[in-house]
């Protein structure tokens, strides 16, 4: 074992940044057994000097001066969150030589290539397990233990809040606003929940599992996004009534192309998944990711998705790594994106949708919306009326259509006569046709 330690500097020291410090210091022995040296922490970046912190950190740890700090450390852990002045000084870090660490989705996701791109060129290690799902081992799988095979879709439930809320709503019957109120009581979520409950924060990590699944480059702005927010008590009475439950869900798959190859198709959105598949029994403000490939067949990853502790965990695994790979003089895998496969724009998506139309309540209304799905080529599962007179509505799941026929669909159903107003349109998962 070295004597000589490696540096480490900590950029940030909120929730997680906190804990990162704590653990650093209360496992210093078993993880410089389990590196070969120790971890000698140098500084820890902040805004404020004075700010409240979870953690005590000695006041000669904490600086302002967080550009400084980074050349001066081995190993620097990124957990400001947000582009700027995120990605300045991760890239500046290697620049100077040091691997770097960071829990920092948004920016990944959003410019992830000119992060590669740098740690390539310096030679040096880009870590970040603990941007998608917290606690749970995803990224390293998708990259390392799956890398003899051949992933085809990833599903996953990868933001708390979300899943908090619309667990809410299915177990007690409260709407959005009630479940949205009590998880903001509670702490899962915040003052201002818009990245959440928008679907903003599990866009980028989906873009992020896609890159990883697929090989190919796959920005944020390339997921299509839908939130919670409209999501209704009646949307998840009538998935309950279909034997299923309202999930928001990010889906990255492989798709066939128009010239003869593959393409990626990534979508964040609510859907109904039955209560049979894996992920719908995800409670609370749990995580979980599910994967299909074509040896190892179907796995699924559960656990915390967020919190300091947890996530400070996935931080402290890729810190190990790196710390193990900097004393070997070598790094680890960097970007993978041969494949270079095109981003399906969310029209030519292949999915299903289920539709509530309030109709009016006579003869040939039955078979004129069939001849509107038809009118699109799209094939009807499932019909079923409910109510009478004024209360009359059509209840209708699809068979799998482009998203597009489906959509345009939907908007010939508002101008027919016939249809009062169409109340639901959600997108139906996990069901064979």
């Amino acid at each position: 074992m070295s004597d000589k330690p490696l540096k480490v500097a900590v950029l940030g020291c909120g929730s997680v940044g906190s804990q990162v410090v704590r653990l650093l210091h209360e496992q210093s022995g078993d993880l410089a057994a389990r590196i070969g040296a120790p971890l000698e922490l140098v500084g820890v970046a902040v805004r404020r000097l004075d700010a409240a912190r979870e953690v005590e950190v000695p006041t000669g740890l904490l600086t302002t001066d967080a550009e400084e700090l980074v050349s001066r450390a081995d190993l620097v852990v990124e957990v400001i969150g947000g582009i700027e002045p995120a990605r300045g000084l991760i890239l500046a870090a290697l620049d100077h030589g040091a691997s770097v660490v960071t829990a920092n989705k948004a920016l990944l996701a959003a410019d992830g290539p000119t992060l590669y791109e740098a740690a390539e060129k310096a030679d040096r290690d880009l870590f970040y397990e603990a941007a998608v799902a917290g606690a749970i081992p995803i990224l390293r799988p998708l990259r390392e233990s799956l890398a003899g095979d051949r992933v085809t879709r990833v599903l996953g439930i990868v933001n708390g809040t979300t899943n908090f809320i619309l667990d809410r709503m299915d177990s007690s019957g409260a709407g959005f606003a009630e479940a949205l109120e009590e998880a903001q009581e509670l702490g899962y979520a915040e003052a201002d929940p818009t990245a959440d409950v928008e679907g903003f924060d599990a866009a980028a990590k989906a873009a992020i599992l896609a890159s990883l699944a697929f090989h190919s480059r796959v920005t944020v702005d390339e997921v299509h996004r839908e939130g919670i927010s409209e999501v209704t008590a009646a949307d998840v009475q009538s998935a309950a009534e279909m034997g299923s439950v309202v999930k928001l869900l990010a889906i990255a798959e492989l798709r066939p192309d128009d010239d003869g190859g593959e393409a990626v198709a990534v979508r964040v959105h609510p859907a109904m998944i039955p209560r049979s598949h894996p992920l719908a029994s995800v409670r609370e403000a749990f995580n979980a990711v599910f994967v299909e490939s074509e040896a190892a067949g179907e796995l699924m990853f559960y656990g915390p998705g967020a919190g300091g502790s947890p996530t400070a965990s996935a931080v402290l695994g890729d810190l190990v790594t790196v710390a193990r790979n900097r004393l070997a003089g070598t790094r680890g895998a960097g970007e993978s994106a041969y494949a270079d496969r095109r981003v399906l724009p969310m029209g030519e998506t292949v999915t299903r949708y289920h539709v509530a139309i309030d109709v009016d309540d006579r003869a040939g209304v039955l078979a004129a919306v069939a001849n509107a799905f038809a009118d699109h080529d799209v094939s009807i599962q499932t019909v079923k009326q409910e109510g009478r007179d004024e209360d009359a509505q059509l209840v209708v799941v699809s068979h799998t259509a482009s998203d597009a026929q489906l959509a345009a669909t939907v908007e010939q159903l508002r101008t027919m006569d016939i249809v009062r107003e169409v109340t639901s349109v959600m997108r139906v998962e996990g069901e064979a046709e």
